[in-house]
């Protein structure tokens, strides 16, 4: 197991959040051997590995899905373990996951989806009707999202640029701890690329927050500039470094980690 950073930072803080020798799989199968990670406030860190690596598999592990077992290790936000929440009780507890295949809610409009959500998770704070107007708009035109959108059905009918959008403006609305992107930015093109890549930044850069990104490719990461890039193989982190070990991955691809 590769530890990624101390344990405290050097004001002498908790990571945001921390990952101690998790292991987890599904349906007896073991998929994650043994991960240890910890994100800073503030701070942007990306999974990249092959297909069948366990990226998703971590995701859906740090959110609660039900189907992943944990069979060791800890997952910490802020110093409190979340293994033993449910999904929703680990969003109401700040954690954001951005889904790599958004289900379609036909009927549900997107307005009423979007300040419901709000309600939830923020409670009045968020849910005031002024102050989710201003945010609503602000993110909207961040996004190039327009305002016929939010009488639209919930991902019904939607392009893949356009479901990935949607994921960005609920994360930038809910404003989380945590967020977690699960193949972002598949089905995006330059442009969209690039005004996901200024959503997240906007979101966390600067914030109490942080973001775990997960991806294929580099192309989003130029944008980003995470603070670290890990590389899942086999249920275990091999590498890790800076934004330069996207590009390396890029051009190099795995093979010279198969023997780590």
């Amino acid at each position: 197991m590769i530890c990624i950073r101390e344990c405290e930072n050097m004001a002498g803080e908790r990571p945001l959040l921390e990952i101690k020798g998790l292991r987890a799989g599904i349906e007896g199968n073991e998929i994650l051997k043994g991960i240890d990670l910890e994100i800073g406030a503030g701070e942007i860190h990306a999974i990249m590995g092959r297909n069948g690596s366990g990226k998703t598999t971590t995701a859906n592990v740090i959110m609660g899905h039900p189907d992943f077992d944990v069979e060791e290790g800890e997952v910490l936000l802020e110093g409190k373990s979340v293994l033993e929440m449910e999904a929703w009780e680990r969003a109401r507890e700040g954690i954001f996951l951005s889904f790599q295949y958004p289900q379609a809610v036909p009927g549900l409009q997107v307005g009423n989806f979007l300040r419901k959500s709000v309600a939830s998770i923020r409670g009045d704070e968020g849910a005031k009707v002024s102050d989710f107007r201003s945010a609503l708009s602000s993110a909207m035109d961040s996004l190039d999202i327009p305002k016929s959108f939010l009488g639209r059905y919930v991902n019904d009918g939607f392009s893949g640029g356009e479901k990935k959008r949607f994921e960005i403006l609920q994360m930038m609305l809910l404003k989380p701890k945590l967020a977690v992107l699960d193949e972002t930015d598949s089905g995006l093109d330059i442009d969209g690329i690039r005004t996901v890549s200024e959503g997240v930044n906007s979101a966390i850069r600067g914030t109490g927050s942080g973001a775990l990104i997960i991806t294929h490719y580099s192309r989003i990461l130029e944008h980003v500039q995470p603070d670290r890039v890990h590389v899942l193989m086999g249920g275990k982190i091999v590498e890790s470094g800076g934004a330069e070990l996207a590009t390396k991955l890029e051009d190099q691809g795995y093979e010279w980690l198969s023997d780590k």
